[in-house]
Parts: structure tokens; sequence; C-alpha cells
């Protein structure tokens, strides 16, 4: 568990790497307010008492990201690569079977010193924020929260929509279930489950993420409805609602298009070779 002094120093830091470059970093605010305690996720390096460097792995079932930052101020003397030494060593001991470096597309620091590691370049994401306001209830698609009963249905849509084993699917839902304060919906049609959404509220703004719907469901408008309601129910609470894409999803950019989303930032990931 984080201290409230270790999250202000990282705000802190974040602000002043992003107001340098005039970048966005994704540091999933989510998972740090919710670390266990004893969790060995997160690196840092003070100097003078300040908080100049930070690095954090987020796991994902099977996969985990790494981001990380250093102080303009205080880049070009190896902190960033002793964090990085750090981190690996606590990846080594984990089952994890990919490892991504997560940086703004547009950060060139990032840039010039993943070209000094072994790594490659990966996928990108968009980040997406909705735009439209007026929105109409879906009255043949309905949102409820998930129950315990639902873990079923959540575990066979990572399968069947996200390509993860029955095993990771099972021990993420979980995990993230135990982790984090989020609301967790199931997306029904004619009283059948046949998709899934989750909502973490994090600095006032509300982030839809496993976004999923069972295939045989698919392009049946199911999806748009799904998402339509609940935009209207965030926008209701005065959330401002956003999402995350990958650039080569077609499929999906469509969608959110559609439902008036629009990109304003994108995330480069690069894989360790």
């Amino acid at each position: 568990m984080l201290s409230n002094k270790q999250l202000k120093g990282i705000e802190e830091l974040q602000n002043e790497c992003e107001a340098a470059e005039s970048i966005q970093m994704k540091l999933n605010w989510d998972m740090l307010h919710t670390r266990k305690e004893h969790e060995i996720s997160d690196f840092f390096h003070y100097e003078d008492g300040k908080l100049v460097g930070f690095v954090g792995l987020y796991g994902f079932g099977n996969k985990v990201e790494i981001c990380g930052m250093v102080h303009p101020r205080y880049r070009r003397k190896g902190i960033f690569t002793d964090l990085l030494n750090k981190v690996f060593e606590v990846i080594e001991v984990r089952n994890y079977s990919q490892i991504l470096l997560n940086a703004p597309s547009t950060s060139e620091s990032a840039k010039g010193f993943l070209q000094t590691i072994h790594c490659s370049y990966s996928f990108s994401e968009y980040q997406m924020k909705c735009e439209e306001t007026e929105f109409v209830l879906q009255d043949d698609v309905n949102l409820r929260l998930a129950s315990p009963d639902d873990l079923e249905i959540e575990v066979l849509l990572d399968v069947k929509c996200f390509g993860s084993t029955a095993e990771e699917a099972l021990e993420h839902n979980m995990r993230i279930k135990e982790e984090n304060q989020e609301q967790f919906y199931i997306i029904e049609t004619n009283a059948k489950s046949v998709g899934k959404l989750r909502i973490p509220l994090t600095n006032g703004e509300a982030w839809i993420y496993g976004f999923a719907v069972l295939p045989e469901y698919q392009g049946k408008g199911i999806g748009r409805k799904a998402l339509t309601n609940a935009i209207l129910n965030e926008h209701q609470k005065g959330y401002p609602v956003f999402l995350e894409v990958e650039v080569k999803n077609d499929h999906a950019l469509r969608l959110y298009e559609s439902c008036g989303f629009k990109a304003y930032h994108s995330q480069d990931y690069y894989k360790m070779v």
C-alpha cells in the first residue's frame, strides 16, 4: 500500500514531466491507489528528500506493463536505468509471459532511452474522450452490476474476446475485483448475459475497460447500445468518459468514434526482447 506522501510525490513528478514535454503519461492511478500491503511493484529515487524518479509495475494476467519517469533536471544520470534494473529483478521471479514498456508517443526523451535497451515496438494505443453529450437510453440492452455468480461468463468473455486462457482469465478477474473499487457491469439482452465492461473512477473521470461482447452476439448493435447506456449513466453522474483502444483495431475504433469518442493522446508499447 502506497502512503499519501508517496502518491503525492508521484503526482507532482508526473505533472512536472508532462509539462516539460507537453505529454500525458499512463500511470494507472486506479492501481496505484489500490496496491496491496507489502506488494513490491513501485520503485522510487529521491534526491534531497524530493522524488525525482519513479517506475511502476502493472500486472494484467500474464502480461506486465512498465511505466516510469525521471524529473527533467535529473536525467542522464542513470537514475531510470537503476530503477529499471530493480524492476527486472522483481519481474524475474514472477510468471509473466509478456513484458511491455509504455511511453507517450510524443515523448522524445522516452524514445531516446528505449533505443538504448533491448526492446522492439509492439503497438500503439489511443486514449479517447467522449465528446457527445446527447444520448438516448437503449431499453433493449441492459447494464446491471455484476455479482459473484457472473464470474463464469466474465471468464468466458476474456477467453473468447481477449485470447486469455481460462486460468489467466480467472486469476485476472479475481485479482481486479479484490484490488479495485470499480463498477463491474454485465451486458444483457433478452434477459441473457452477453457481455461485460468495468468502469473505475479516477480523479473525477470515468474510464471504460474490459469492454467485450460474445462473438456470436457481435454485429447486432448490442455493443454500441451498451456503450451508449454506460456513457449516459456516467454523464448523468457528472463524470466525463474515457477509454483506450489499440490504434490498429479498426472495428473497435469505428465503434467508439460512432459513439462520440475522439482521440486526444496516444501511448506506444515496446516489447522486451
